[in-house]
């Protein structure tokens, strides 16, 4: 893609960059939607005569590179790099800027495979890593004071509590201590926050949910402005060829030109949902955790760090329980029963028995009466009549 073409839309609103940035009409056939580049190689003329530089698929492809390049004008960065999963720009990103020695403070509540990542990967390489409230900035300036860390690593909202970090507060400590923050921007998505305005350093994504959106797709990025630290993600990239396939980056592109739309739909359909349960008597639902209830503790934070909505997770605890949980999520017939989020349709799952079953027994364990809602864009009022009629039969 050409700088001169990307350039005409830096100043417009995320959802006109979100169509047109990256997204140049090819200059030979004119067709609006970037191609399919289903190659490995390209021929060069003479040795080493590159055109457009591209001589590699798992170095440079033509797709994916405008949809790295529609996801940094999205993100308002200077630079998106895509990847094969979240958990390998997560991987990546980490590989390329740590050494043995080097800590990590985490927060306290995290997607279990980012957990699973770092405990059992990271850290037999000799990476520290410690746990703290990271929604406590004096938890997290103590825990600054008392040893060197590397990064801070940050989900706002988390996953599956909902918790909500202020970035600008928490890269402000960092920043003092000499750390830096990353953000694992998943649940909120670029169409609600952009943490790189707010102070971080770094946002990674698992494009797998929102930015994909249509449950069809596996991949992940990194975003960031750093030149010096997108090289040497970018060499790793390469090195290591945890790269996304052409087509799973067209997938990506598809979905990001309707994140705006999506996005403010799932995030009504999440606050109608929400609302609806937090109503519900005490003896059935013990307590529903989502950002945009009055009544969550970190309301006012997530309220001024996010706009447009609140993102459409919703977690619930019953009071019934464990099993009850579970007879739950096997009575619904709108919702689900499966792993991940973020797509059209809207799932249902209980995380201390799925996804979060890797940090059962640490710090990080989630409650066992939780369940953890992916709100689709289907009709609210449906949703909450599934929800009713699976209720009922506990």
């Amino acid at each position: 893609m050409t700088a001169a073409y990307n350039a005409q839309f830096a100043e417009t609103a995320l959802a006109t960059r979100a169509i047109h940035a990256g997204q140049e009409p090819d200059p030979t056939t004119g067709a609006v939607v970037t191609p399919i580049y289903a190659t490995s190689t390209f021929k060069q003329d003479g040795v080493l005569g590159l055109r457009g530089g591209h001589d590699y698929s798992r170095s440079i492809n033509p797709t994916r590179t405008s949809f790295d390049e529609q996801l940094a004008a999205v993100e308002g960065a200077k630079y998106a790099l895509s990847f094969s999963s979240g958990l390998a720009a997560i991987d990546v990103l980490l590989r390329s800027t740590l050494k043995p020695g080097d800590n990590i403070l985490l927060g306290n509540d995290v997607y279990g495979g980012t957990y699973r990542l770092l405990a059992k990967v990271f850290v037999p390489w000799g990476v520290g890593l410690d746990v703290v409230d990271i929604t406590d900035p004096q938890a997290v300036e103590a825990a600054l004071a008392a040893k060197p860390y590397r990064y801070i690593w940050v989900e706002t909202p988390s996953n599956p509590l909902l918790n909500i970090t202020d970035i600008a507060l928490t890269a402000e400590l960092a920043h003092k201590h000499g750390a830096k923050v990353v953000v694992d921007n998943t649940f909120a998505s670029p169409a609600l926050q952009h943490p790189l305005d707010d102070g971080a350093d770094a946002v990674v994504y698992s494009t797998t949910k929102y930015i994909g959106g249509h449950s069809d797709v596996v991949g992940g990025a990194v975003v960031l402005n750093d030149p010096d630290v997108r090289d040497q993600v970018a060499f790793l990239q390469n090195a290591a060829g945890a790269v996304p396939s052409p087509f799973d980056s067209w997938l990506d592109i598809r979905g990001l030109k309707t994140l705006d739309l999506r996005v403010k739909r799932h995030s009504a359909n999440a606050l109608k949902v929400a609302q609806w349960l937090e109503s519900q008597p005490s003896d059935v639902i013990e307590r529903v955790w989502y950002p945009g209830l009055e009544s969550h503790p970190g309301h006012e934070i997530a309220a001024r760090q996010m706009h447009g909505g609140f993102g459409g997770i919703v977690s619930v605890q019953l009071a019934a329980g464990a099993e009850a949980a579970k007879r739950l999520v096997d009575h619904t017939t709108i919702f689900t029963l499966a792993e991940s989020l973020g797509g059209v349709e809207s799932l249902i799952e209980v995380p201390a028995a799925m996804t979060h079953a890797s940090v059962s027994g640490t710090t990080l364990q989630v409650p066992d009466n939780l369940i953890r809602i992916s709100v689709g864009i289907e009709d609210a009022d449906d949703l909450i009549a599934d929800l009713d009629q699976a209720l009922a039969q506990l």
